[in-house]
């Protein structure tokens, strides 16, 4: 995966994080509702925190994980994150995302995961791209949904957020699939 890429979409532009994001990261990750739904965020999220991970990037992308800022196109607003998580001996990544609470609604974590997945197809030549989301935040479905995955189970009590066990639900969309969309 290249260290510079940009994506940009009809209203959006997913970039690299700098470390100037890391506030904005703080202040909309940090917020209750979004980390209740991520896995990997902590509530509380401090700025020193957000600052860690964006610094981790570099070595993550190393590792086959790419995750980029999601911006609005005209201003530059940053609005979430997206990212995906490489397993390249089995040619396949996981699709991951947030939106900032102010953002919801809007369409902006769609357009952003269809830009995501065709990058991941027609860059990275992936076979498979999957995505999983807690039961209880049935709008992430929606939008995996909205890419074009399927959906193929539920994985019961399998991530344990706040020291309580959740379901989560699993799609995943092929590439021969996505050649026939």
């Amino acid at each position: 995966m290249t260290k510079y890429i940009k994506i940009e979409t009809e209203r959006l532009i997913l970039r690299p994080f700098s470390l100037s994001d890391a506030p904005e990261v703080q202040r909309l990750a940090g917020d209750k509702d979004i980390a209740a739904n991520v896995r990997t965020i902590p509530h509380p999220y401090e700025l020193t925190a957000a600052q860690g991970w964006i610094n981790s990037l570099d070595d993550k992308l190393e590792h086959g994980e790419m995750h980029l800022a999601i911006t609005l196109r005209g201003d530059k607003q940053f609005v979430g994150a997206i990212g995906l998580i490489g397993d390249s001996a089995n040619e396949c990544a996981e699709l991951g995302y947030w939106i900032g609470k102010p953002y919801w609604n809007r369409g902006y974590c769609t357009e952003a995961a269809n830009a995501m997945v065709r990058y991941g197809f027609e860059q990275l030549n992936l076979n498979r791209i999957h995505a999983f989301y807690m039961t209880k935040n049935p709008a992430s479905g929606r939008i995996m949904q909205k890419t074009g995955m399927t959906f193929e189970g539920t994985l019961r009590k399998c991530i344990k957020k706040w020291n309580v066990f959740e379901d989560v639900n699993v799609y995943s969309l092929l590439r021969s699939e996505y050649l026939k969309m």
